[in-house]
């Protein structure tokens, strides 16, 4: 028997049974590469952790990762204690780096939950680092980084990226040009905290003075540059309470 394959009723079926077959192959194929992701995620983190600490392999303006074959022996080599903060008091987690600030941020949302702070804290050529994960958001998407800090509050590097900032303009938050500017700038004038403000017309666009927690904004970017603005103090102003207690 002919079957009609003009009538609505099989196209229906058709678009039906294509719709299960081809969703069954993306849950599959989903599936099969979970593992794959999350170690990717893991050793993504372990990268730009590392590399706000000055653990990189850069040259001449680029910027240069430590190679993935060696992600999990130098994270143990210069990460030498994780942290979980709660006000003033840090809880030593060795998996602190899985923390997901999103999920956190979600979870934040209902009073009576205590948001998890993430803090590593590397040791490199006799000087210690205190590095903070920060997420945010800029024109068009989400931006996050990494904020090494010295015992005096002092940022001694970071790494910034984005899911969807425009390259060349907001995008530029991940080039060495922009990252390199916040090395040796203070979060603090005297006792109150600043954060660090990207700031549009600044008048030290070589970033000399490094105590006026300011770095000059990107052209044609002042809504990612604000993005990062925000997301450093609110990031950052999260951790003072234990922050100070280092200064002491």
């Amino acid at each position: 028997m002919s079957r009609n394959t003009e009538s609505n009723t099989y196209t229906v079926l058709f678009a039906v049974a294509m719709v299960i077959i081809v969703g069954s192959l993306l849950a599959f194929v989903a599936q099969s590469l979970k593992g794959k992701i999350a170690e990717n995620k893991r050793i993504e983190k372990q990268q730009n952790i590392l590399y706000a600490m000055g653990v990189n392999e850069n040259e001449k303006g680029s910027v240069n990762f430590i190679p993935k074959d060696k992600v999990d022996a130098d994270f143990s080599k210069y990460i030498v204690k994780q942290y979980v903060i709660k006000g003033t008091t840090a809880t030593e987690n060795d998996k602190a780096y899985l923390i997901d600030l999103k999920r956190e941020a979600a979870k934040a949302k209902k009073p009576s939950y205590t948001r998890k702070l993430p803090l590593f804290v590397g040791e490199k050529d006799n000087k210690t680092y205190y590095i903070i994960p920060v997420r945010g958001k800029g024109l068009w998407d989400a931006i996050w980084g990494y904020i090494a800090l010295n015992k005096d509050l002092i940022v001694q590097g970071v790494y910034f990226d984005d899911a969807g900032e425009t390259p060349g303009l907001g995008g530029n938050i991940k080039e060495r040009f922009f990252m390199d500017e916040f090395i040796g700038e203070h979060i603090f004038k005297g006792n109150t905290f600043e954060g660090i403000t990207v700031f549009k017309g600044n008048d030290d666009p070589k970033s000399l003075n490094k105590t006026d927690c300011r770095v000059d904004a990107m052209a044609g970017a002042t809504i990612t540059g604000n993005g990062v603005t925000a997301m450093i103090k609110k990031g950052l102003q999260m951790y003072v309470p234990y922050l100070e207690t280092l200064k002491q």
